[in-house]
């Protein structure tokens, strides 16, 4: 597992499974030359996507960004369609770390599509799920919160009952930003959905921001390379044009769940990189 301090904040990816979606859509009305430049696709112009979350380890709590695709939520249709070939192993990567699910305290949801979600519960028995994170307090905004439990006719094919049913008495929403410990901070941003948000590190001087699906590899760090699956892409493109800015003037570390190649990057104003942490892949 890969591991990255931004000053005393120290971050883990763990493994919460790989789906395989189409590159196009990933890169929206960017034309495939320039973006198969930056990220490769395989011969169904599909792009490999990992679902890792991140566990932040801050003034002597246990955070989760967001929570993998989960196990045995898929059907064999979905995992197909979605070129998942791998679920969710959050708990043997936990208890690598000498930590269990009981010892999360908080779940930060950049937002609740299934891809980020379904990690928040397991089937116990045919028909019932339990939160996998019983201790944790649940943070999204509340205008995803409140989507999630009624879905429109677009989303409702990515905010699935069984994702927040056996979770709503641990969520706890927030309007535009919120502090969770003073190192760590959530602020919604829309674009990706109506209530996405990011994660902002700030500890011993130094910095770090999570795009969640604003930026969810490095080949996305284009404010104007948004997603077709963005409900609100000029949203999208106003945050990132904000946020994008701040992070390369201040040479602040960017970390990502989806990135298969890598799992933060430093640039700079120029847009150098200067530092990165990659990800680790089988051989």
């Amino acid at each position: 597992m890969e591991q990255l301090q931004i000053g005393r904040i120290k971050l883990t990816w763990l493994r919460g499974g790989v789906n395989h979606l189409d590159g196009g859509a990933m890169f929206g009305v960017v034309p495939k030359p320039l973006w198969s430049k930056k990220y490769p696709c395989n011969e169904k112009n599909q792009i490999e996507l990992r679902t890792d979350p991140i566990l932040v380890q801050s003034e002597g709590k246990n955070l989760l960004i967001d929570s993998g695709m989960g196990q045995g939520k898929l059907t064999e249709k979905q995992l197909k369609n979605f070129g998942v070939l791998e679920e969710s192993k959050i708990e043997s990567c936990l208890q690598e770390l000498g930590l269990t699910c009981q010892d999360i305290d908080y779940v930060l949801m950049t937002h609740l599509h299934f891809d980020h979600a379904s990690g928040l519960t397991k089937e116990v028995e045919q028909g019932k799920f339990e939160a996998v994170f019983p201790r944790a307090k649940h943070i999204v905004s509340r205008i995803e919160w409140e989507e999630m439990q009624q879905p429109n006719i677009r989303s409702r094919n990515t905010y699935w009952k069984q994702n927040w049913e056996a979770i709503k008495d641990l969520v706890e929403p927030f309007e535009q930003q919120i502090q969770i410990t003073s190192e760590v901070t959530m602020y919604h941003t829309g674009g990706h959905s109506a209530g996405h948000s990011i994660v902002r590190y700030e500890s011993a001087g130094d910095q770090g921001i999570h795009f969640g699906d604003l930026m969810p590899t490095h080949a996305h760090q284009n404010p104007l390379w948004v997603l077709a699956y963005d409900d609100y892409p000029m949203d999208s493109i106003f945050a990132k044009e904000k946020w994008v800015k701040e992070a390369l003037d201040g040479e602040w570390w960017v970390t990502f769940y989806h990135d298969a190649y890598y799992r933060a990057i430093k640039w700079n104003a120029e847009n150098e990189q200067l530092e990165q942490v990659k990800r680790i892949r089988p051989e």
